[in-house]
């Protein structure tokens, strides 16, 4: 259930950023970027939140 919250918000995030740094550069949006960018997004916070980031408890 967390990876499917996090690949959830991964893809709202990086609609919400493709969409207006289009908008903001004239440009046309492009869905593959938002694709791309979810990928990027979600494998950050796996390594992040799996791997480098430990609990000092």
């Amino acid at each position: 259930m967390r990876m499917i919250w996090t690949i959830l918000w991964a893809f709202v995030l990086s609609f919400m950023s493709a969409y207006v740094i289009s908008n903001m550069a004239g440009g046309s949006f492009a869905f593959s970027q938002v694709i791309v960018m979810t990928i990027l997004f979600t494998l950050a916070a796996v390594v992040l939140g799996d791997g480098l980031i430990k609990d000092e408890a």
